[in-house]
């Protein structure tokens, strides 16, 4: 693999999960990548020293995505290290999971800037950075476009950056950047771990079986995807929002499973 040779990619988030198999999918493509991460320092290092030993190269940076002066910084290290910019990948998230009604303004703001405004101020970083053209994506979720209890905080957000995407494709397409997001479903990460221990949330084994694919996807499944909206292949992708959830978001009642028997 060497469609990302020579290129280079910031990713948000990238110490674990989805952000770390996207940097480790690239490398091995033979691409240079920001490692960025707000606090366990260790986990980014690890992922760093994987990048090099496949041949890539990579440098670490703490940014709270939060902070619009982070996020500047951020950018800054990536032009101080690499010049320019070919990705960005806007992969952190994070927010409040609680019924509207629990929902304080200081919840309302920080999933707002963690997540809407880390966005637009990071792909306005990057366009600066990619005076050549580049893509840029931005993680989604199912919670964009299905209510489910606890979800409406990130899941409104997550429905924001999918309409700043379409924008941000026409605004951006005559620098010859392409926006897209990635919409994931049930994915094997700590997030969704977080989501579906909290006590009194439906079971996990409750809900997979009413997945078409009846299993989680895995972070590399959802790296892949995106690696496919960075390459060569995806020039004609722009403004599209890639659904990865096994088939979760096309299916409603009655499921299949609740049939009493053969239908005649």
């Amino acid at each position: 693999m060497t469609a990302f040779q020579g290129r280079t990619a910031l990713i948000t988030g990238s110490s674990r999960g989805i952000g770390r198999a996207l940097a480790l999918t690239l490398a091995r493509g033979g691409g240079s990548v920001v490692v960025n991460y707000k606090k366990n320092a260790e986990l980014a290092e690890q992922v760093r020293k994987e990048i090099t030993q496949l041949g890539g190269r990579a440098v670490t940076v703490a940014a709270d995505m939060e902070q619009p002066e982070e996020i500047e910084r951020l950018f800054a290290v990536a032009a101080q290290e690499f010049g320019t910019l070919d990705y960005f990948v806007c992969n952190a998230a994070a927010s409040s999971f609680k019924n509207i009604m629990d929902l304080k303004p200081h919840h309302l703001d920080r999933s707002y800037a963690m997540n809407m405004r880390s966005f637009v101020l990071g792909a306005q970083q990057a366009v600066r950075l990619m005076p050549d053209g580049g893509r840029i994506v931005a993680l989604s979720s199912y919670g964009s476009i299905r209510a489910y209890p606890t979800y409406a905080n990130l899941g409104a957000a997550k429905a924001a950056i999918e309409s700043w995407v379409r924008y941000m494709a026409v605004e951006f397409a005559g620098r010859g950047i392409n926006v897209n997001a990635v919409n994931g479903g049930i994915i094997e990460t700590e997030s969704s771990g977080y989501f579906y221990d909290v006590p009194g949330m439906a079971p996990l084994s409750g809900v997979l079986p009413l997945i078409p694919k009846q299993r989680m996807g895995t972070a590399q499944e959802v790296a892949d995807v995106i690696a496919f909206l960075l390459s060569p292949a995806a020039e004609y992708v722009t403004g599209q929002t890639l659904v990865v959830d096994g088939g979760l978001s096309i299916v409603s009642p009655p499921f299949s499973r609740d049939l009493s028997g053969p239908l005649t």
